[in-house]
C-alpha cells in the first residue's frame, strides 16, 4: 500500500514544508486550541474537588437522628428540649464507615441538654444549652475558629469548650472553670477554648459526651450523629442510602441546601467551561479551516497531476489525511502542555489556591485536537473532485 511505503512519508514531508507560513499559522490556531481546551477541562475537573473541600468547610453535611425528632436543618435548641424522648443508642457509632471512597469521614455524636451553667466561684445560673460530643473531627463538623485556647487543659476529662457568645455571658475565658447542673445533678468543667461559629453553637458549652448524659440522666444515649462526607452530591447521596439501609432505625439525610447549592454552584461551573471550550474549539475549526481552504487552491494542479499518473482519489486522500494528522498532533502536543501550565495560574486566580494538573487531560486535549485537525481539512474534498484533463488546460 502507498501509505507503508517511503515514498507516502516523503511526500507527506512536502506536503507539510511547501509553505512554512501557512504551516505556522495552523499549528498556532491548533496549539491555541489546545491549549485553551487543556486549561478549561483541567480548571473543571480541579473545580469539583476545590468546590467539594470549601463545602467541607462548612461543617456537617450528613445527619442521623431519631425519626420522631427528625428534621432537615441543625435546630440544636428544638432538638435539645426533646433529648430525653427522642435520642439514638450510642452504639449506633460502630455501624458508621471511617472511610468512603478512599476518603475520611468525620462523624461526631452529640447529645444536646438545657441546663443552668455558672462560672465556678460564683453561685449565678442561667439557663444554656450543653452539647456533649463525642468523635473524630469536632472542628471539621463544626467549624470556626479559637479566640483562645489552653493546650494544656485540651487533655483533661473535664474539658470542654465554650461558644464566643457564652464566654460573653458568662464572662470566662480559655482556663477558667463552669458549673453545670440539670435536674440536680451537676458537673465541673475546665474550658480550654472559647469557639467563635457566627452561629447557634457560640451561645453553647462543649462537653464530654459522657458528662452530657450524666447530667441528663440518659446514659449510652446521643441526641444525633453529623458528619462530614467528602464528594459530589450524587456521592453524597449513595453515602446516605447506605447509611440508612444499615441503621433503619434511624432518620439519615442530608443538608439540603449545602447539597443544593454545591450542586447548583458546580453545574453553572462546569456549563460555562464547557461551554467556552466547544465556543474555542469552533473557533479553533474556522481558523484552520481557511487555512486549509487555501490549500486547496493552491493544490488542485497537484493532485490533478497525481490522477493523472495513476494515484487514485483514496490515496489521495490519504495524504492530505496524513497531513492533517500531523499537524493536530504537533498542535495537540504542545498546545495541551501549554494549557496544563496555565490552568495552574488560573486555579490560583479563580480560587486562590493553583489548580492540579490532572494528567488525563492531556491525552483527551490532544484527541480532541487530532479530531478538529481532521475535521477542519473538509475544504480538501473538493480536490477529489479535480479533472486532470482540465488542469491541464489551465482551468480554474
Amino acid at each position: 500500500m502507498m501509505s507503508d511505503s517511503p515514498m507516502f512519508w516523503r511526500i507527506v514531508r512536502r506536503l507539510l514544508t511547501s509553505n512554512y507560513s501557512r504551516l505556522f499559522v495552523i499549528l498556532l490556531a491548533l496549539g491555541a486550541g489546545a491549549a485553551i481546551t487543556s486549561a478549561l477541562l483541567n480548571l473543571q475537573i480541579d473545580a469539583k474537588r476545590r468546590l467539594t473541600t470549601e463545602f467541607r468547610a462548612l461543617g456537617a453535611n450528613v445527619i442521623i437522628a431519631p425519626r420522631s425528632a427528625a428534621s432537615g436543618s441543625l435546630d440544636t435548641a428544638n432538638i435539645a428540649e426533646s433529648a430525653e424522648q427522642t435520642t439514638l443508642d450510642e452504639a449506633l457509632l460502630t455501624r458508621l464507615p471511617a472511610e468512603y471512597e478512599g476518603k475520611r469521614v468525620p462523624t461526631v455524636a452529640f447529645l444536646y441538654v438545657i441546663g443552668e451553667v455558672a462560672k465556678a466561684g460564683t453561685l449565678h445560673y442561667e439557663p444554656a444549652v450543653i452539647a456533649g460530643t463525642q468523635g473524630e473531627g469536632l472542628t471539621e463538623i463544626r467549624p470556626g475558629r479559637r479566640t483562645g485556647y489552653s493546650a494544656e487543659l485540651e487533655g483533661d476529662p473535664a474539658a470542654c469548650e465554650v461558644g464566643a457568645k457564652a464566654a460573653a455571658q458568662f464572662k470566662v475565658n480559655a482556663g477558667d472553670g463552669l458549673l453545670l447542673r440539670n435536674q440536680g445533678r451537676e458537673a465541673t468543667c475546665k474550658i480550654f477554648a472559647v469557639i467563635a461559629t457566627g452561629g447557634a453553637e457560640d451561645s453553647q458549652i462543649f462537653t464530654k459526651l459522657k458528662t452530657a448524659q450524666e447530667l441528663a440522666n440518659l446514659p449510652g444515649r446521643i441526641s444525633l450523629v453529623q458528619l462530614s462526607v467528602t464528594g459530589t452530591p450524587d456521592a453524597v447521596k449513595r453515602f446516605i442510602g447506605t447509611v440508612a439501609a444499615a441503621i433503619p432505625a434511624a432518620d439519615v439525610h442530608g443538608i439540603k441546601q449545602l447539597a443544593e447549592a454545591e450542586g447548583k454552584l458546580y453545574n453553572r461551573i462546569s456549563g460555562l467551561l464547557s461551554a467556552t471550550v466547544v465556543l474555542v474549539l469552533i473557533l479553533t475549526s474556522l481558523c484552520v479551516m481557511a487555512g486549509m481552504s487555501n490549500v486547496a487552491i493552491e493544490r488542485k494542479n497537484d493532485v490533478g497531476l497525481m490522477k493523472a499518473i495513476g494515484g487514485s482519489i483514496r490515496r489521495v486522500v490519504r495524504l492530505f489525511l496524513a497531513e492533517a494528522i500531523l499537524m493536530g498532533i504537533a498542535g495537540g502536543l504542545v498546545g495541551s502542555a501549554v494549557g496544563l501550565i496555565v490552568s495552574i495560574w488560573l486555579g490560583k486566580a479563580v480560587f486562590g489556591v493553583a489548580a492540579q494538573p490532572r494528567w488525563i487531560v492531556y491525552p483527551i486535549s490532544v484527541v480532541i485536537t487530532v479530531i478538529v485537525s481532521i475535521a477542519s481539512a473538509f475544504p480538501l474534498r473538493r480536490l477529489a473532485s479535480i479533472s486532470p484533463a482540465s488542469v491541464f488546460r489551465g482551468e480554474a
